[in-house]
This record gives C-alpha cells, structure tokens and sequence, in this order.
C-alpha cells in the first residue's frame, strides 16, 4: 500500500503530464467549435484585415471529426462462450445513459487523440456499477513500464466552487485531495501564501476512509485511444487538418477582401478637376468655390463635367472564381487525407447510383472499422471491469476474450440490406443472426424472436407456407409444431 507521500509524488507527476497534454486538446477543442485566427497572412493584410475576420471561420474540423462517430453505435457485449449478448452488461450500459455519452466519448477520442471511461460500485445499488466516460484534459492514465495495457495508475482532476479536487486511482486503494483553487492578480506576499495552500491535501470524507480500498483489484479507468502509435502518443483526427482549415479561412477573407474591393469594373475620370460648386455673396458675385461630394454622385449616379480633356477609364472586375477554385481544391485535398467523403464536404451529387454512393464511402467504412478495432480492446476491458464491480469474478474472465458488438459502418437502404439478408437466409444463415446484422441491438432481436414464436405458435400454418413462399424454406423439424395425437416422426422421418 502506497503512503501519503508517495501518494501525492504520484499525482504531482501525472498532474504536470496531464498540463502537458491539455494545450493540444484545448486547441483542438477549439478548432472543433470553429475558433479559429487567422493564419499564413502576410504582415500588411493581417495589420489592415485581421480583426475585420476575426470571428470568421469556414469550419471543415468539424465535418472530419463528426463523419465517423455519427457510425460508431455499441449495440452489445458477448462474452467468450455465449452465443447472445450479456443482457446485464446492456442494462448497466443503459442505465447508465452510455447510449448518448458514448458518442461524446467517441467524439473526445477523435479530436483529443483520447478518452477515459471510469467503472466505479455504487454503495447504494451493488448491482449496478457506475460507468462515465472522461474527458482526457481531466484524466490520465499510467501504465507499467514497458506495458501498453496494463495499468498502473490513473488520476482524475477537475474543479468545482472554489476548489481543485483529484482523485487517485491505485490496484488496491483509492486516494482523494482537494486543495483551494489559486487565484489571479496577487501580490508577491499572498502568491507565497497562495502557493503553500496549492499543495494537495487530504479529503474530508466523513465515515469513508482516505484512502480507501480497491475492491476491484485493478485500475478502474480504462482508455480509449484514437490512433495508438507503437512508441508515441496516439493523433487526434483534428491534428492533420489545422494546416489545411487555416489556408481555407485565409484564402476566403482575401476573397471577401477581394469582392469588396475590386469585385465590380472600376471607372476613373481623367483629365479633369475635381467639380466644385461656386459660392456667392449676398450680391450675387462669387467669393470661393466648395468640392462636390463626391459620394452623393455615387448615389445619384450622375456626374457632369465641363473640361475639353476629360475622359473615362476603366479597368476589369477581379476574377474572383480563382479564389473558389483553389478553396475547393484544398476541400479536396483535406477529404482525401482524412477519408472524408467528398459529398460530405463539397455538397455536389449528381445521380450517383447505391454502389457509387457505397465506393465513395468505402475510405470512411474503412476509417470506422479501425476506430472499431481500437475503442473495441478498450470497451472490452470496461466490460470486464464491470463485471469485477459486480463480483463476478468468472464473467470477468469471460469477458476478458469476448467481443463488443457495433451497427453497421456501412450506410444502406432497406432495400439494399433486405435483398441481402434474403440471400443470406437462403445460403443458411440462422435468423438470430441476421436480425443483428440488419441493425437489431440484442435486446431487440431477444424481443421478435419471441414475437416470431408467438406467430408460429398462432397459426402455424400459416406462417410455414410463408416463409416456403418468400424461399426461405420451413422452419427446422424440431421447430414445426406436430399435431396433437399424433407421435413425433423422428429426425429420420422429418427429413
């Protein structure tokens, strides 16, 4: 068991990483919402034109980060050995509300590179652990050395009122510290003072013990990495389209600028004096002359001069389909960098038949699977840890080898997945399993196979012909209801 000390060692440490990492989220974080400045300008436009495009920004972030959590759907848990999903694990996923705050999770890992998700009991309902999902600019987590799994250690700080709470997380206990928030604009003397009362301290807790056990016996935090990297962080999908965006708001404030300045023929007089307007005394001779105002001629449309010399010159409208041109070229680039679907960006479709739309989309399919692949290893250990916290040890195990199953990556229409659940059905496939492959989440498909048995049960008959109707042939002979009186013909005879 770790002492106090080496306790608060531990989260000085992971506290100062978790900064570290905090200024790429937060710019990430920003560039999601379309907080963007103005970048790549030269010195003499950002002077002149950088506030006036301040609090514009053509946000493609978003759209990137977006296209693959809007696919990324857990429908269900099945341990190793179990031919259907856990029904208790999708009640704690419910109960919970993971439906929802999954996806924000999901959409945590795109742009931050990571997320958390904590497994903690609950003292009033032992049944029912408590399951969140954590923001990775407020949690960290340790691993052994050398270990890309298992965990060490995992820390979890935020703020609430006036103070900084931290929670440390250990195999076998569980520490908690708060410490009074700093304040800014201090003198020298209180930024002493300020800075003593910084140091963590022990939590009040009342009856709950500090520290306190881990019943579990593992780090209950698990995280979710985005794009792991063998020997370095894991990337955020926002990371490799700034670049890009930053040239995108640039090159659509010059064409604002453009538009403003030179988006119309421009005409010059030449040859001639400024009109003025000649002054009288009371005796009608002519004391001084005052200019025209020269914007009152913009909006009568009408000047007139009296010079022999005088003559008109023009010059052309700027062509500002250049500016569009390029923008739409580095849409491209940033769809084909980040497996975007180009209609998802540019917005063009023409009649583009369900296998075009299908191959356009095969970059993105592709992308989800593999953010499949990663948050999957993670969800899977959630489920594991979840079982712990309920106590059952042989679950847990269980879980340790199984799966988590997810909706479709791909986008089909009914049509399209009906006629090939049809094909499917013929070559043998049982109809548990294509109600979860149309889409079905467990509970649904435990829902219609009992409202299927029901209707054979109904009218049998009926039901049989039906299905010999669609080719899908009759049900199995242990499945076909024998009538009353008379004796089961036996596998021989049924077949």
């Amino acid at each position: 068991m770790a002492t106090e000390g080496q306790a608060l060692q531990l989260v000085a440490l992971l506290e100062n990483e978790l900064i570290r990492r905090c200024s790429s989220i937060d710019t990430h974080n920003r560039y999601y919402r379309g907080v963007h400045k103005l970048k790549f300008a030269s010195a003499e436009f950002a002077k002149f034109h950088g506030d006036r495009y301040r609090d514009f920004s053509d946000n493609w972030v978003q759209v990137v980060a977006d296209s693959p959590v809007e696919r990324l759907t857990v429908t269900g848990f099945q341990a190793d050995g179990d031919i259907s999903a856990d029904r208790d694990l999708w009640k704690v996923w419910q109960v919970n509300g993971l439906d929802a705050d999954s996806q924000l999770g999901f959409l945590g890992a795109v742009t931050a590179a990571r997320c958390m998700v904590l497994v903690w009991g609950d003292p009033d309902d032992e049944d029912m652990p408590v399951v969140t999902f954590e923001d990775a600019s407020q949690c960290i987590v340790a691993y052994e050395p050398g270990s890309r799994r298992f965990r060490r250690a995992a820390l979890k700080r935020w703020q609430d009122g006036n103070q900084d709470y931290a929670t440390l997380y250990l195999k076998r206990e569980v520490w908690k510290f708060c410490r009074p928030l700093a304040k800014q604009d201090k003198s020298p003397q209180m930024a002493d003072v300020d800075e003593e009362l910084k140091r963590w301290t022990p939590r009040e807790l009342g009856d709950e013990p500090n520290p306190q056990p881990n019943p579990m016996g593992v780090v209950p935090m698990v995280e979710l990495p985005n794009k792991p990297m063998l020997v370095d962080e894991p990337i955020s999908d926002v990371a490799g389209v700034i670049a890009m965006q930053d040239a995108i708001n640039l090159l659509w404030a010059q064409l604002f600028t453009a538009s403003d300045y030179a988006s119309f023929p421009q005409r010059v007089i030449m040859g001639a004096d400024r009109p003025v307007i000649p002054k009288l005394n009371s005796a009608g001779e002519i004391v001084g002359t005052t200019p025209v105002d020269i914007e009152k001629f913009a909006v009568d449309r009408v000047m007139m001069f009296n010079s022999k010399d005088a003559r008109i010159g023009e010059w052309q409208a700027a062509n500002l389909a250049m500016y569009t041109g390029i923008i739409e070229v580095a849409v491209g680039h940033l769809a084909a960098q980040t497996r975007t679907p180009q209609h998802y960006l540019i917005g063009k479709m023409a009649n583009l038949s369900a296998d075009a739309l299908l191959a356009a989309e095969t970059g993105l399919v592709q992308r989800v699977d593999e953010k499949k692949l990663w948050f999957g290893q993670g969800l899977r250990e959630v489920a594991r840890l979840i079982a712990l916290a309920r106590g059952e040890d042989a679950k847990a195990d269980a879980l340790r080898s199984g799966r988590v199953l997810w909706a479709d990556s791909e986008s089909r229409s009914h049509a399209q997945m009906a006629d090939a659940l049809l094909k499917l059905k013929s070559l043998g496939f049982p109809f548990e399993w294509l109600a979860l492959r149309y889409g079905l989440t467990p509970t649904e498909v435990a829902d219609v196979m009992a409202m299927r048995t029901q209707e054979l049960e109904a009218d049998p008959v009926s039901e049989i012909t039906r299905m010999m109707t669609q080719g899908a042939g009759p049900p199995p002979a242990e499945e076909q209801p024998q009538p009353e009186g008379e004796p089961d013909p036996g596998p021989e005879l049924a077949a």
